[in-house]
């Protein structure tokens, strides 16, 4: 049952930090500024380390999510598959992998959800801030 709670605290986390995206809030009238670059570090970041989260969660639990070709399988403690979870969200978000760890099972659908999310932030990003100048 923790699982369950834990996995829709992150799933609300990122959803929160997706709805900053859209909805209307002024920045600042620049469309380059350190506010608007930290803002949208944060953004990124949030949604990495949730997803990480989401892959530890199902991994700890029995789910696999992705195959390691580095590690024998084995159990890994929390510290090493947290790490292991968000270093697979950081590479799924920003780029297309690199090999090292396959989507397996419901992770191949978690990994599809991240990647549609990691393309289209900036884009989201750059109509914000377009709509916004015009205002």
């Amino acid at each position: 049952m923790f699982f369950y709670f834990l996995l829709a605290l992150t799933i609300f986390f990122i959803m929160m930090s997706l709805r900053t995206l859209f909805v209307p809030y002024r920045l600042k009238e620049k469309w380059v500024s350190f506010e608007n670059f930290i803002y949208l570090f944060f953004v990124y970041i949030t949604i990495m380390i949730g997803f990480g989260l989401i892959y530890t969660l199902f991994q700890l639990n029995g789910f696999r999510v992705y195959l390691d070709s580095q590690t024998i399988v084995s159990p890994l403690n929390f510290f090493d598959t947290l790490l292991t979870g968000v270093y697979f969200s950081g590479i799924t978000l920003f780029s297309v992998g690199f090999g090292d760890l396959i989507p397996v099972g419901v992770g191949r659908i978690i990994v599809v959800i991240e990647a549609l999310i990691g393309y289209t932030i900036p884009a989201a990003f750059v109509a914000r801030a377009v709509l916004d100048m015009e205002n």
